[in-house]
């Protein structure tokens, strides 16, 4: 069960998108709010809610330089950290500048556990089927439905639902740190010449033997570790020769990145991930008029969101990508549209 302190990252992040959407509606209660604070503006509830992705944007941009010579299991202690301390000065958070604060951490949080795919890494050498992806892939989303709905009508709620995240997040850590470095990771130092070959070589051994509960040194490991270096070496040698990145605008290169980058930015350009942000105060102006009422449905709506990732997940290397993405935007459109005429 190695895998699943990773793949708290992920799930913790998500769990942010689904209390948000329930904490929005407790914090601008007068009732429920349990502060003095409650009449938030339009651009306050906004920074409220996207608190947490610039602490993740902000991140990303730290942690890009220096996340090959971390590790994966020193980033994600760090994302632990900043989890915890996002989680707690959030839920304690005695004014709207202190909310957006820790709101901020949490997103940092974000962007170090998921730098340069870090949960992937240490999930892959810990398990071989494709539970592990579907586990990375999914805990996000089921991060969005598990959330302290139940605490909607209690004064203060949203200190709860925010608050909630801090327990997971030290379990996460915990569980990290009871985790040997990445095998992979151990080989590229070695690979870069920082350190002894031969060392990192046994180091990774142990470690993959650790993560995969054998006995410390055994014969798979070794062979496997041999292969990984094999692999890396001849990765890290076409990495070196290969130019700049200028390149990548610049022939074949430049349609692929296009396509490429088109994808990612037209799916979020779309707001699709904030209809989850935002769900309940979107079903409140849509007649749903009790808190209670609003956070059951938006529920649904996240469940019916790790319903089609499960599914995508398990259909994904049968179908391809390409008609799962066109079935995506296709169900994208033909939603919206009924959605507007109501």
């Amino acid at each position: 069960m190695k895998f699943l302190f990773p793949a708290l990252g992920g799930l913790l992040f998500g769990y942010d998108i689904g209390a948000t959407s329930g904490a929005t509606i407790s914090l601008q209660s007068p009732e429920l709010s349990g502060t003095t604070w409650f009449n938030l503006s339009a651009i306050q509830l906004g920074l409220v809610v996207s608190g947490s992705l610039y602490g993740a944007l902000l991140g990303s941009l730290l942690v890009y330089p220096i996340a090959d010579s971390l590790g994966r299991r020193r980033e994600l202690l760090i994302a632990a950290l900043l989890y915890v301390l996002g989680g707690v000065l959030t839920a304690f958070a005695p004014g709207l500048s202190v909310l957006l604060v820790g709101r901020l951490l949490y997103g940092l949080g974000h962007a170090w556990g998921s730098a340069l795919h870090s949960r992937n890494l240490p999930v892959s050498d810990t398990w071989y089927t494709n539970i592990s992806k579907g586990t990375i892939y999914s805990s996000g989303n089921f991060g969005k439905v598990f959330k302290m709905r139940f605490q909607i009508n209690a004064v203060g709620g949203w200190r709860y639902m925010y608050g909630c995240s801090a327990p997971v997040a030290l379990l996460m850590g915990l569980g990290m740190w009871s985790l040997p470095p990445s095998p992979r990771w151990l080989i590229l130092r070695a690979v870069q010449g920082k350190g002894s070959l031969q060392e990192l070589k046994e180091k990774a051994i142990l470690a993959l033997s650790k993560l995969r509960g054998r006995a410390p040194g055994d014969a798979a490991s070794e062979k496997q570790i041999e292969d990984t270096l094999i692999s890396v070496k001849s990765a890290y040698m076409e990495q070196e020769s290969e130019g700049n990145i200028l390149e990548v605008f610049q022939g074949p290169s430049l349609k692929a990145f296009i396509i490429g980058g088109g994808l990612v930015l037209f799916q979020q350009i779309t707001g699709q991930p904030s209809v989850l942000y935002y769900a309940g105060p979107i079903l409140q102006s849509a007649g749903f008029s009790a808190a209670a009422d609003a956070t059951r449905l938006s529920v649904v709506v996240g469940l019916f969101k790790l319903l089609m990732t499960w599914i995508a997940v398990a259909k994904v290397d049968d179908l391809g990508r390409r008609p799962l993405l066109i079935g995506g935007v296709g169900g994208i459109v033909c939603n919206l549209y009924p959605s507007v005429l109501f």
